[in-house]
């Protein structure tokens, strides 16, 4: 069964950190693309970056470039998203996606960045 399991959500306050991780499970991991796509309350999916199959392509909305860092650990099969300098406007649920022959995605994991 394919999985893709976010954590790491929660509440910060202006200006925080956050790191979000999805876990990959079901499917060859490293042979596919991932990316993390978040959609706020009341507004249309967005999305945040993406990050290729051996990790060494990062790719980021040009908004969020130089706050938000993707990584992945193919071992662990896993796919994180370091969050810096979070703003009001950040709040959102985070998805993780995993596309190449087929798109998975996750159930989300909801941040929110008090004011």
């Amino acid at each position: 069964e394919v999985q893709l399991v976010e954590s790491g959500g929660g509440l910060v306050q202006f200006g925080g950190s956050l790191r979000v991780s999805c876990k990959a499970s079901g499917f060859a991991f490293g042979s596919y693309y991932m990316s993390w796509v978040r959609q706020a309350p009341g507004k249309g999916p967005e999305w945040v970056s993406s990050i290729n199959m051996a990790g060494g392509g990062t790719y980021y909305a040009d908004t969020l470039k130089g706050r938000f860092t993707i990584s992945r650990d193919n071992a662990k099969e896993m796919l994180f998203l370091q969050m810096n300098s979070l703003k009001p406007e950040d709040t959102a649920v985070y998805y993780c996606n995993a596309r190449r022959y087929q798109s998975f995605w996750g159930q989300g994991t909801q941040v929110t960045v008090s004011s």
